[in-house]
C-alpha cells in the first residue's frame, strides 16, 4: 500500500459530534476534502447549516444532524436517523463537549461557586454521551471497514491546572471539565479492551489550542511549552485523521497527547 493510500480516508463513513465547533469544523473540512462521508452532529442548527452552506465538497460529502447530546432520548433518535442513512460506519469522533470557555452558570468560576447542576451537565455531555453513543453505534461500527473510535480529551484529564496561567484574567479551568476528560481517558482504555478486536478506540488529548485568548494567557502558555506556541486546530486534525486511517490499525487504547511537549518534559 502506498503512503497516500495508507493515510487516506476516501470512502470512509465517519460520524462526528460537535461538528459546528472550532475543532469540529476543521475536522469536517479535512474529512470531506479527503473523500469521506461525514455524518455531522451538533446542537447548534444554525451554525451547522452555515458551515454546511460554505462547504463545497469535491470528493466526500456531509450529512447534517441536529441533536442535544446531553439528552438521552435525543441520542437514541440521532442514531436511528443515522441508521436510516447508512448500514455501517467506519469511524466515530466524539468532539462535542462543554469546554473551559463555555458560558454556563457555575462553570468557569471560583471553586466554591462551581455548581452541582453544571457539574452534572458537563459529565453528561463530556463523558456519558460518548459512552452511550458507543453503545448505540456499535452495530453500525461493527459492520464497518476497520472501524475506529476517536475521543477528544484534554491534557487536563491527566494533569492539574497551572493557575498562574489564568492570574488576573477572566478565564478558568472548571473541575468538571478535568474530571470528565479524565474519565474519558479511562473509558477509552476500557472500551479499547472490550470492543477489540473488531473496533479500535483511542483518544487524543490536546493542550491549549489558540482561539483568540487574551494575549497574556497566550504568552504565558507559550513560554511554558517547549515548542514555544499554543496548538492550532490543524495540529489536532492530523492526529485524529491518523487514528481513523489504515495507518493506525495496530494502535488501540492509546492517549495521544498533542501539547508541544508541555507535559512531556
Amino acid at each position: 500500500m502506498s503512503s497516500a493510500g495508507m493515510f487516506s480516508l476516501t470512502g470512509r463513513k465517519i460520524l462526528l459530534t460537535g461538528a459546528a465547533g472550532h475543532l469540529g469544523r476543521a475536522l469536517c473540512e479535512y474529512f470531506v476534502s479527503d473523500g469521506a462521508t461525514v455524518f455531522a452532529v451538533d446542537l447548534d442548527a444554525q451554525g451547522l447549516a452555515a458551515f454546511e452552506s460554505k462547504l463545497n465538497p469535491t470528493e466526500g460529502s456531509l450529512l447534517a444532524f441536529t441533536a442535544d447530546l446531553s439528552d438521552e432520548g435525543q441520542r437514541v433518535d440521532l442514531v436511528e436517523q443515522v441508521g436510516a442513512n447508512t448500514d455501517s460506519l467506519d469511524g466515530a469522533v466524539f468532539a462535542a463537549a462543554f469546554v473551559g470557555t463555555s458560558e454556563l452558570e457555575g462553570w468557569a468560576v471560583d471553586f466554591e461557586r462551581q455548581s452541582i447542576s453544571t457539574w452534572r451537565k458537563a459529565l453528561e455531555l463530556n463523558l456519558t454521551a460518548p459512552f452511550h453513543l458507543t453503545q448505540l453505534l456499535e452495530p453500525l461500527l461493527s459492520r464497518g471497514n476497520g472501524p475506529s473510535i476517536v475521543n477528544i480529551g484534554s491534557i487536563y484529564g491527566s494533569i492539574g491546572p497551572d493557575w498562574s496561567l489564568y492570574e488576573g484574567l477572566d478565564m478558568s479551568n472548571p473541575a468538571a471539565y478535568a474530571a470528565s476528560k479524565g474519565g474519558l481517558i479511562q473509558l477509552t482504555r476500557w472500551l479499547a479492551s472490550t470492543l477489540a478486536p473488531g473496533i479500535r478506540v483511542n483518544i487524543v488529548s490536546p493542550g491549549g489550542v489558540s482561539r483568540g485568548q487574551h494575549i497574556d494567557f497566550i504568552e504565558r502558555y507559550s513560554k511554558k511549552t517547549p515548542l514555544g506556541r499554543m496548538a492550532t486546530e490543524r495540529d489536532v486534525v492530523g492526529q485524529v485523521a491518523f487514528l481513523l486511517s489504515g495507518a493506525s490499525t495496530y494502535v488501540n487504547g492509546q492517549n495521544l497527547v498533542i501539547d508541544g511537549g508541555l507535559t512531556g518534559v
